[in-house]
């Protein structure tokens, strides 16, 4: 006598679901491709950047830390961006390796940022009883 195997059908909510998240991820990303390309271009050609009411932006794209080399840093943002879009975007069609790859690379963006913070409060840390007693 067979056993009768009962599989358990995924739930109609949580097959929505995915492919809702990861479109989102997609449009964020997407958002972001878009900054990112804005402050290349103004990089590249030496525009002044529109900020809205906060003001500096332009001292930013023009400073030495706004490119390593020759390149700006705001394309390693666009590089960035559009890997995460291009991924998200399949993923959210149903590619599987898609999936693993985007959550690796967000969770790579991440543990940089995390670690970057860190790194950088434990690195201040000794020095501000000295900046705090500069005069001002």
């Amino acid at each position: 006598m067979a056993r009768r195997q009962h599989h358990k059908q995924p739930k109609a909510n949580s097959s929505r679901v995915v492919p809702i998240v990861y479109s989102l991820a997609a449009i964020l990303a997407l958002v972001g491709l878009a900054d990112a390309v804005y402050l290349a271009v103004l990089h590249l050609t030496g525009q002044s950047a529109v900020c809205g009411a906060s003001t500096g932006c332009s001292k930013v794209l023009a400073s030495k830390y706004a490119q390593i080399g020759p390149f700006p840093v705001a394309l390693l943002g666009v590089i960035g961006y559009f890997t995460v879009f291009s991924l998200a975007t399949f993923a959210a069609f149903g590619y599987l390796l898609a999936r693993k790859w985007v959550a690796w690379v967000v969770g790579c963006y991440f543990w940089e940022r995390s670690g970057f913070s860190i790194s950088k409060r434990s690195f201040f840390t000794p020095f501000v009883p000295f900046v705090s007693r500069l005069p001002r």
